[in-house]
C-alpha cells in the first residue's frame, strides 16, 4: 500500500463510500472515511466525495451537503491544488460548492438510470485521466436520476476550449450538454463525473475499466 492516504467524505445518505474504499485499495491506495462534521483533512493526500443521496437530496442533490463542516476544508484542500474527486452525488456536491461550474439536472426522459455505459477519455491533463490515451473507450456503470450536466453556453465554450471535458458519453444516456460525463477545474486537480469508476474494479464482475481511472488518480497523489 502507498504511504499516502485519501479521505473519503461521508454525509448522511452517502452509500458508495465502501465501494470507493475497496476500489482505491485495489489500486494500492489507503483511504479513510471522514464524517461530514469533521473539519481536519491534515495528513491526507487526496479527497473523494462519493455517490449516494447526501442529506437525502431533500432540497436538490448536493445543496445541503455543500454546507456541511467538512466542505470548508475540502474547498481549501482543492484550492491548494490537491487532488479532489467527486463521483455522481459527489460531482453534484462539488458544483454546489463552486469548485466546478454548471449543474446536474434531471435526466432527459425523467428516468432513473442504472446501467453500464461507454465513455471516451476526452482529455489527458486531469487527475483522473493523466497518462490515459485520448479516445480510450471505457465501460463504467452509472446510477443516477439527476446526472444531466448543464451550464451556460459561455461555460460550455470555456470547458471545451480549455480542454476541461474529462469524459464524454459515446451514447448520451441522460441528455448532458455535449455528452459531458465529467469535467475538471482549470488546474485539472478537481474532477467531477457521473459514472462510478469504483464499481468497475472487480474482475469477477467483468468490469475493470474503472481501474484505469483510479490508477491515474493514485498517480496524482
Amino acid at each position: 500500500m502507498s504511504s499516502k492516504r485519501v479521505a473519503v467524505v461521508v454525509f448522511p445518505g452517502t452509500n458508495c463510500e465502501n465501494d470507493v474504499v475497496i476500489g482505491l485499495k485495489r489500486v494500492g491506495v489507503d483511504s479513510e472515511k471522514v464524517w461530514h462534521k469533521e473539519t481536519d483533512l491534515d495528513g491526507f493526500s487526496g479527497v473523494v466525495v462519493p455517490g449516494g443521496f447526501a442529506h437525502g437530496d431533500y432540497l436538490r442533490p448536493g445543496a445541503i451537503a455543500r454546507f456541511s463542516p467538512v466542505m470548508a476544508s475540502v474547498i481549501k484542500f482543492a484550492e491548494a491544488g490537491a487532488p479532489t474527486l467527486g463521483i455522481c452525488n459527489g460531482f453534484q456536491v462539488l458544483t454546489e460548492a463552486g469548485l466546478l461550474p454548471g449543474a446536474l439536472q434531471k435526466n432527459a426522459g425523467l428516468s432513473f438510470l442504472c446501467e453500464t455505459v461507454s465513455v471516451e477519455v476526452a482529455c489527458s491533463n486531469s487527475i483522473l485521466t493523466r497518462g490515459i490515451e485520448l479516445g480510450t473507450e471505457l465501460k463504467i456503470p452509472i446510477n443516477h436520476f439527476e446526472g444531466n450536466y448543464t451550464a451556460s453556453a459561455d461555460v460550455i465554450e470555456q470547458l471545451e476550449s480549455e480542454d476541461r471535458v474529462v469524459l464524454r458519453y459515446l451514447d448520451n444516456p441522460n441528455g448532458s450538454v455535449n455528452s459531458i460525463a465529467g469535467i475538471s477545474n482549470a488546474r485539472g486537480n478537481v474532477v467531477g463525473l457521473m459514472p462510478h469508476p469504483e464499481r468497475a474494479t472487480d474482475p469477477l464482475s467483468g468490469l475493470i475499466d474503472g481501474l484505469e481511472l483510479l490508477s491515474a488518480f493514485r498517480d496524482s497523489l
